[in-house]
């Protein structure tokens, strides 16, 4: 009797979650160069805000015979220690707490194997606010699927990392994709380099429990 109850108890549950979800699709569409070729809401952010730096980054819309993407490239000029960076962000407004990671598809080539995404919150966009940061190594010449788990986004300023903060899915209001020299890392990194984007997606939490 007991197990009936239990194995009831439990089949209700699930058709709440499920029911739960309704509305939320199993991925969210959040950026899509494929189909449009507007950029004008992504801008640079590189070390040339500071005096030392040298560094250059550009996005733009790229199209072949068969398909249109988004290309990002970059001029990594780094210092002695590695010290360096260069990337674009846009500010937007994502509620992403249904959500558990995000996915996309890239092809990179030229020198630099190492790129983060950056996340920041809040309206929280500039310092002395610290980003959140989650770092993706890549094969080169070829078509690489990246997946980032939203926990994993760490809170760093200036490349150091900050204890103490956690980011707040349910308000990204920048996005933004980086390359770095490797200052505090086990890689260092500069030079020309180039990170083809077709589309960005989040995942929803659990989606593999969803019959569609």
């Amino acid at each position: 009797m007991a197990s009936v109850f239990l194995l009831t108890l439990f089949f209700f549950m699930s058709i709440l979650e499920l029911s739960s979800m309704i509305g939320f699709p199993m991925k969210k569409l959040l950026f899509d160069f494929k189909n449009n070729d507007n950029l004008a809401n992504w801008q640079e952010l590189s070390d040339t805000v500071r005096d030392v730096g040298k560094s250059k980054a550009v996005f733009v819309t790229y199209n072949t015979k068969s398909k249109q993407s988004a290309l990002l490239l970059t001029m990594l000029m780094v210092q002695e220690n590695g010290a360096g960076f260069c990337g674009i962000r846009t500010i937007t407004q994502l509620n992403l707490e249904k959500y558990e990671k995000l996915s996309f598809t890239c092809i990179p080539n030229g020198n630099a194997t190492h790129y983060k995404v950056v996340l920041r919150h809040n309206n929280e966009n500039d310092e002395p606010y610290p980003a959140f940061e989650q770092q993706f190594e890549v094969k080169l010449n070829s078509e690489n699927n990246i997946e980032l788990p939203l926990m994993k986004f760490k809170p760093y300023f200036r490349g150091k990392l900050v204890d103490n903060v956690t980011l707040n899915t349910s308000s990204i209001t920048a996005f933004g994709f980086q390359v770095a020299g490797g200052v505090y890392e086990s890689f260092k990194q500069s030079g020309l380099s180039s990170l083809e984007l077709d589309q960005i997606w989040a995942i929803l939490k659990s989606s593999n429990t969803i019959i569609s």
